[in-house]
């Protein structure tokens, strides 16, 4: 008997998702990771980077597998990714100019620099995710959106005076409620925002919900009372950033991706090259995933792509519409393999990846992105796969 407790079937289903801001503890670590990369890709594009960043009160460790030309002055480009996330200030107990700065960087293992050669065989096994649904404009799911775009108005909000008390850490979280697979409205709302001393929690809650949540929510924030919407529950939030917690690259990957609403590989994204597919195929499954409901094959989907190292070739490929689809599975499968080449070398080729662009993704998520240089989020391939399917325009379902 087929199990009715499905996604599609129930009348109620509650799903969650957070963001973080760029203040916090692990965002700064990945903004220091990606501030690197960019800045070796801008002088050498061919260069292969695996960078790590940790830190703690008053000391960040750069650490990791670099190889290239360019000469790099890690501690000035963390200083200077530091002062963008706003720790600018000693108070704060880290900052910018006063922390620690050790690095130990040694050249790429010559066995995997011998695994990826000229035609770009992957450099290590793995399983990337994909994801796609059409419930918003921006094919991404619900809660991630929101979530992203509530810690983004807390740091424009801070950066811009808006709330003049608010320092860089933050976090949010976004419950909504589903009604067979379509969501229908939110049921939570979580803000946690760091602040200067003294400032009262009747005006942190005012201040957030007028400046921040009612305009990032709009229309969703019908059917929310005062009781729904949960600001700095736990009372002050003073004491944050890395001198709160200590942060570490690559440890918000369900944040950068899709939330909880697909699977993950595993693999972190930021510090790396894209000659590394933890990051650059999953770009890809996105780009596929994203065209494909795009073209209405599915009304959702989750591709998993999966590598061995040295391969220049996925050694498989597989698929989830969650009941979704419109054309047969297996025709969406036979389709993304004649459109898409996911072999390492075409994909840096195809999304032109070589380049410095990496930085603005590791703050509020990798996808769903209009406002950076995503070229993995092109819809370019969804005519060609709506003819080839032999489908109309699709009518899209956006709640």
């Amino acid at each position: 008997m087929a199990n009715a407790n499905t996604f599609l079937s129930v009348p109620l289903h509650l799903h969650t998702s957070e963001s973080v801001t760029e203040g916090h503890p692990d965002k700064v670590c990945d903004q220091i990771a990606d501030a690197i990369l960019d800045e070796i890709l801008t002088h050498d594009p061919g260069a292969h980077v695996a960078c790590e960043v940790t830190a703690t009160t008053g000391l960040v460790v750069i650490m990791g597998e670099i190889s290239t030309a360019h000469h790099v002055d890690y501690t000035k480009i963390a200083r200077e990714a530091i002062r963008r996330t706003g720790y600018n200030k000693p108070d704060y107990l880290f900052d910018a100019d006063s922390c620690g700065i050790i690095v130990a960087i040694k050249e790429q293992s010559r066995e995997i620099a011998s695994a990826v050669g000229e035609d770009l065989g992957a450099g290590d096994q793995g399983m990337m995710i994909g994801f796609a649904c059409n419930e918003t404009p921006e094919y991404m799911p619900l809660p991630i959106f929101l979530a992203h775009k509530i810690c983004y108005q807390l740091a424009q909000c801070r950066k811009e005076g808006v709330i003049p008390y608010l320092r860089p850490d933050g976090k949010s979280q976004v419950t909504a409620e589903y009604s067979y697979g379509l969501p229908k409205r939110l049921n939570t709302v979580v803000v946690a925002a760091q602040h200067d001393p003294g400032i009262e929690g009747k005006q942190l809650w005012d201040d957030i919900v007028h400046h921040v949540v009612t305009p990032v929510l709009g229309p969703w924030m019908d059917g929310l009372d005062d009781e729904s919407i949960h600001i700095n529950t736990s009372g002050s939030f003073i004491l944050g950033g890395p001198a709160g917690d200590s942060g570490l690259s690559g440890r918000k990957n369900i944040v950068d991706s899709y939330g909880t609403s697909a699977r993950h590989g595993g693999g972190s994204y930021s510090g790396k090259d894209p000659s590394k597919v933890d990051r650059s195929a999953t770009y890809a499954a996105r780009y596929v995933a994203k065209n494909v409901v795009a073209a209405g094959l599915t009304n959702r989907l989750e591709l998993e792509v999966c590598y061995a190292i040295g391969h220049r070739q996925p050694i498989s490929i597989g698929i989830e519409t969650f009941g979704t689809h419109h054309v047969d599975p297996q025709v969406i499968l036979k389709l993304i393999k004649e459109h898409f080449d996911l072999s390492p070398g075409a994909i840096i080729r195809d999304l032109d990846l070589r380049r410095p662009i990496f930085w603005a993704t590791a703050s509020y998520g990798h996808f769903g992105r209009t406002d950076i240089d995503t070229p993995w989020e092109r819809l370019d391939k969804a005519d060609a796969l709506r003819r080839a399917a032999g489908l109309s325009e699709p009518e899209r379902t956006v709640s």
